[in-house]
């Protein structure tokens, strides 16, 4: 399988990239709110999740593994295929999406596209014992830790997309959760040979 790409960002639609490494072009799926995210160009980390169709290959891409971990659990629930899926984490990231679950709030899951009220409903059925760690304070700390660094790091000339991958990167390795944010920013600038 595979659990990650980086490369640059040669093209964007409104749910996939083509990313070139190694001189082929990859087309990976991601969620809009990704793709908006992104700029043509500009390098990229994805953390993936591959598809094995009997007629094609799909990868799904997402900018923090958290998100695709999400996915992953989306998948496990019945009839969320990966295209709702991915709908779903267009409308909203993971910890969000989490506390409606957990918290049972229907009319929120029911905004999102290719869900409805039976899909809501199966959602909070199959996964509300499941979401905990997502909606935790643990993984808002992360985030809130995670966001201070790119700002240091938007403070120091790189760009927002640049930290964001840089920090994701960091967070994403195994070991990593009970890190400092000044320990976040070492990693994150050693892993970018500028230390």
């Amino acid at each position: 399988m595979i659990s990650s790409i980086s490369g640059i960002v040669k093209s964007i639609s409104l749910n996939s990239v083509v990313v070139e490494v190694g001189g082929v072009g990859i087309l990976i799926q991601v969620p809009n709110r990704v793709a908006i995210s992104l700029s043509a160009g500009a390098t990229a980390s994805f953390h993936t999740y591959l598809v094995v169709r009997e007629d094609a290959l799909i990868l799904f891409g997402f900018t923090d593994l958290i998100d695709r971990d999400f996915f992953e659990l989306l998948l496990s629930v019945t009839g969320i295929g990966p295209k709702v899926a991915q709908a779903i984490l267009s409308g909203s990231d993971s910890a969000t999406i989490a506390t409606a679950i957990s918290s049972s709030n229907l009319k929120t899951l029911e905004s999102f596209p290719g869900l409805g009220k039976k899909g809501a409903q199966r959602l909070v059925l199959e996964l509300k014992d499941k979401v905990a760690g997502f909606a935790s304070k643990n993984a808002n700390k992360s985030l809130s830790l995670g966001n201070q660094v790119e700002n240091a790091l938007q403070g120091l000339g790189y760009s927002a997309k640049d930290a964001a991958s840089m920090v994701s990167q960091v967070l994403s390795s195994s070991g990593k959760e009970n890190l400092s944010s000044s320990e976040i920013l070492k990693l994150a600038l050693k892993n970018s040979g500028k230390e």
